[in-house]
């Protein structure tokens, strides 16, 4: 029996709890974000923001150039949360097997759901509607045989919106679909794609198992299924956490290696105090440094260690820092864990 899957996704979910709480915002350009000066990002905007370029992990500054009259909000996150809680909790109404990918979406099994009449179409519906009424804000859904394709489907009609893929409609509905479409699949992939004569699933699926693997590795093989509507991942109740990092901007770029090292033993302790509150997920398997230099060109390093200490981090961020020798904005650390249910650490890769 073809499974019954819906991705429920908030519309600028940030930006439209501020705008539900103060009307004016809904009319002018605004964001949720840090501030310019002290080398803020957009956390998200609203549509109106969007219509000058505006986007999510955008730099304030560079949002305010394409948009200098953008209302630029820091935002509350324990409110974002209370509000996520109140949509969730409808949620649990329809089926208690939920998946949240963040605050503000969720995938939801409906498949063996009796709710009006066992249709996950009019439960998307009825869900939109009492998210709009009784919490304040628009939520965007898509009904799929499988996540792959209910996600694709909740941004198809955005915002606002609910698009059904029935699972006769699969085929037809793949054929044209472009593959950035696919998760992992970004610019430079899908630049790769192109050069390979591929634009669209339909041209994936002319693509044999064996091209695929030989020219993309293990992707392959999943470029290979999801072209063809493959997508067996259950929607699992609980999530395996799988590091934990933590990152700071810097107001002032940090002009050379030595600068950035000296940020080291700040990161370490809030990272180790970070996981002190997180080790129940798994102990530690690896470790992660993360360079975003100065032109937003980023990149990370890492390897697998089971005792951690500050030399570690410094030969990562040695390692990071000269693939690109330049002013640095970011510097981020992290652990990789091991959660009990696997077996040997994975090996993990000195980029």
């Amino acid at each position: 029996m073809p499974r019954k899957i819906i991705h429920c996704d908030c519309d600028c979910f940030f930006a439209a709890v501020e705008m539900r709480d103060d009307p004016s915002l809904a009319s002018i350009p605004m964001a949720v974000g840090g501030s310019a000066d002290r080398r803020g990002v957009i956390s998200t905007c609203n549509y109106q923001a969007r219509e000058y370029g505006v986007r999510s992990a955008m730099s304030t500054a560079h949002a305010l150039r394409l948009c200098p009259d953008l209302k630029v909000i820091s935002g509350n996150m324990s409110k974002y949360k209370e509000v996520s809680q109140q949509i969730m909790q409808i949620f649990r109404e329809y089926t208690d097997i939920i998946e949240p990918l963040s605050l503000d979406e969720a995938f939801l099994d409906l498949t063996d759901s009796q709710h009006l009449h066992g249709s996950a179409t009019l439960v998307a519906q009825e869900i939109r509607q009492r998210v709009k009424k009784e919490v304040g804000i628009t939520v965007s859904a898509g009904v799929a045989p499988n996540k792959f394709l209910a996600k694709i489907a909740s941004d198809w009609e955005k915002p606002d919106g609910l698009f059904v893929i029935k699972p006769d409609q699969v085929a037809d509905f793949l054929l044209d679909l472009e593959v950035d479409k696919i998760s992992g699949v970004g610019e430079k992939t899908a630049e790769r794609l192109e050069r390979f004569g591929v634009k669209t699933c339909g041209d994936l699926q002319r693509k044999t198992q064996a091209d695929l693997l030989e020219h993309f590795g293990k992707f392959g093989q999943r470029l290979f299924e999801l072209a063809r509507g493959i997508d067996n991942r259950p929607v699992r109740i609980s999530r395996t956490r799988k590091s934990v990092s933590v990152e700071h901007t810097y107001a002032q770029d940090l002009s050379d290696l030595e600068r950035c090292i000296e940020q080291l033993p700040v990161l370490i302790t809030e990272l180790n105090q970070r996981y002190e509150r997180n080790k129940h997920h798994g102990e530690i398997a690896g470790v992660v440094v993360k360079v975003k230099f100065h032109d937003f060109v980023q990149t990370t390093a890492e390897h697998a260690v089971k005792s951690p200490g500050t030399e570690h981090f410094r030969q990562l961020l040695i390692d990071a820092y000269s693939r690109g020798n330049r002013p640095v904005r970011l510097i981020g650390v992290g652990y990789r864990l091991k959660s009990e249910a696997q077996g040997q650490p994975e090996q993990l890769n000195l980029i």
